[in-house]
């Protein structure tokens, strides 16, 4: 079969090698699955340059995230378990954490509902508790990562801000549902949210991005605001002011989504029961941006690494399975 592979650590686009490689066999308590889409996300990156939590031995497969088929032909979601990583035709992955990929979605909206949006979800509900006619602000909405915080907000009843970089991602945000869309290249982030917001600030911040993007979160989030760190995308990683937060009486609250797998693995089980319920009323729905084949896999980790892409971009290892 053919796999992605990592031999040493570096960029995506030059250490990522398309090889053929025996198919990998389950250990106990795992599957093999048929990998029909792989979502690419930003640890997969991260992964390849060795600055991932996880660190799997050298070689191996990135793709962190897939839409796969069982051997008795169920269609399943799945987080496959490194070395065996998603860019590959076939990968394994722990039997007890399969989900059902719901009917609504294709293989490429299934592969990229589950941690983006199980993040959101998350962060969204189990930490900030988001209500109905608060103001959220998302960072990098038009990327992977903030386009589902942006339908999550939207199908609480929230109004959603999103912040972006360029005229096109603009455009995504708009398409995605954003009531107000802010370029941080153009417009002043902190002005342009207390405009929006009567001067009251921003109830929850959705924050995948760190740096300069906390920065401006801390100066206009409202009083009792929430603001939410989910990632640091940008590479520079903020040093809270403790003492801003106390007068100004807001909370910063972080979010690993993967500690929820070990730890309440049934409030996952009811987080994709309550996505599945969102898909197939059209709530939310992954925006694929891109679906490439499998020798456009390297290159589209890279895109994904520079943050030049859209939504998401999934890689289709069968070919074009839907």
């Amino acid at each position: 079969m053919q796999a992605w592979r990592v031999h040493r650590n570096g960029e995506p686009g030059e250490v990522m090698r398309l090889e053929e490689v025996e198919r990998p066999v389950p250990g106990e308590g795992q599957v093999s699955l048929l990998v029909r889409a792989a979502n690419i996300n930003f640890p997969d990156a991260l992964l390849c340059r060795g600055q991932y939590q996880v660190r799997p031995p050298l070689p191996f497969t990135p793709g962190v995230e897939i839409c796969g088929e069982t051997a008795d032909g169920r269609r399943v979601i799945a987080t496959p378990a490194l070395p065996y990583g998603g860019l590959s035709q076939y990968a394994v992955a722990d039997e007890a954490a399969l989900l059902p990929a719901p009917e609504a979605l294709d293989d490429a909206e299934a592969a990229a509902l589950h941690i983006g949006y199980q993040t959101g979800w998350f962060g969204l509900h189990r930490r900030a508790r988001l209500k109905p006619g608060e103001t959220l602000l998302v960072h990098a909405a038009a990327g992977g990562v903030g386009s589902a915080a942006v339908q999550l907000g939207k199908a609480t009843g929230a109004t959603v801000i999103g912040v972006v970089g360029g005229q096109n991602k603009a455009r995504v945000a708009r398409e995605l549902g954003c009531d107000i869309v802010i370029d941080r290249r153009t417009d002043d982030i902190v002005a342009a949210v207390k405009e929006a917001t009567g001067g009251r600030g921003t109830d929850v911040v959705y924050d995948p991005v760190g740096g300069d993007a906390y920065t401006k979160s801390a100066k206009c989030v409202a009083f009792e605001g929430r603001i939410v760190i989910v990632g640091f995308a940008s590479g520079t990683i903020p040093s809270p002011a403790l003492n801003h937060a106390l007068v100004k009486n807001y909370t910063i609250m972080g979010l690993h989504w993967g500690l929820y797998n070990t730890k309440d693995p049934a409030a996952v089980l009811r987080c994709h029961e309550e996505l599945t319920e969102l898909a197939a009323r059209g709530a939310v729905k992954p925006l694929i941006s891109e679906r490439v084949p499998m020798k456009g896999a390297a290159d589209a980790v890279q895109r994904v690494a520079d943050g030049t892409t859209t939504g998401r971009v999934v890689v289709l290892p069968q070919g074009d399975a839907g």
